[in-house]
């Protein structure tokens, strides 16, 4: 009777474990299936976003326009300068010293700066004959000057001569417009415009009409007024330097790409 009890639990036994292993193997299969589909579900909708992002690039065109304005100078200028010649350096220099302070004197006194003055260059140099040997010593000394009266430029150029007399140099003068942002921004305006009508020009010609401005590129550019003068001399001078500020240009381009709807 023993015997017989223990075989039916041990049947028992065998049973619930070939259900229990059953019962595992069908959950991992549904596993298995569930994320088969979660799969194929990743793959078409990456295979959606990268249709998307491969779609036909928008057309574009890009042309550049440009516009220019007419503005009145209101600052002079100039580079003077004063150049002595002497047997020493020391009296070269002396001499020059004297000559420029004066210069500067009546620069002041004509409506110049202080600030507005400044010395670009100071050279002190031998003088020699065919031999080589030394005759004398050469200072020569400029002045960076602006002014912005333009109506006393003229008299200030010519007192400043009379004053430090032969070997004044003058290296130019150039006129310019202290602001000019009015000017830049109707100049802009013009560019804009002178781009959009090139644009619609070319973009009509090819069945198509123009979008948004996708970028714009700028660039400004000024062209000073200038009057050359070199080497004056204080006899050869009249009451007054006769100058004429006239006019300047300022332009501006710009390069716009527009979008393009067919």
């Amino acid at each position: 009777m023993s015997e017989e009890i223990s075989d039916g639990g041990a049947d028992d036994g065998n049973q619930s474990s070939r259900e229990s292993s059953r019962a595992t193997f069908g959950a991992t299969q549904w596993f298995v299936v569930l994320a088969a589909v979660l799969v194929v579900a990743a793959v078409g909708l990456v295979g959606v976003a990268l249709g998307h992002s491969q779609s036909t690039p928008k057309g574009t065109i890009s042309v550049t326009g440009s516009g220019t304005v007419q503005g009145t100078p209101d600052t002079v200028s100039f580079q003077i300068g004063v150049q002595n010649v002497a047997k020493s350096a020391t009296r070269a220099l002396s001499a020059n010293n004297a000559r420029v302070s004066s210069l500067e004197n009546s620069l002041l006194g004509h409506g110049v700066t202080q600030k507005d003055m400044q010395t670009s260059g100071l050279d002190i140099y031998e003088n020699t004959n065919d031999q080589g040997a030394v005759t004398g010593f050469t200072v020569v000394d400029d002045l960076n000057v602006t002014m912005h009266q333009i109506g006393n430029a003229g008299a200030a150029l010519d007192a400043a001569v009379h004053v430090a007399g032969n070997g004044i140099q003058l290296y130019g003068v150039s006129f310019s417009i202290s602001n000019e942002s009015k000017l830049l921004a109707a100049a802009r305006k013009k560019a804009m415009q002178n781009a959009r009508s090139e644009a619609s020009q070319v973009a009509s010609g090819g069945d198509a009409s123009l979008g948004a401005i996708e970028k714009i590129t700028d660039q400004e550019n000024s062209t000073p007024s200038s009057f050359p003068f070199s080497n004056l001399q204080a006899s050869g001078l009249s009451a007054s330097v006769p100058l004429k500020a006239g006019s300047q240009s300022i332009t501006v381009q710009v390069s716009v790409v527009y979008v393009l709807k067919s």
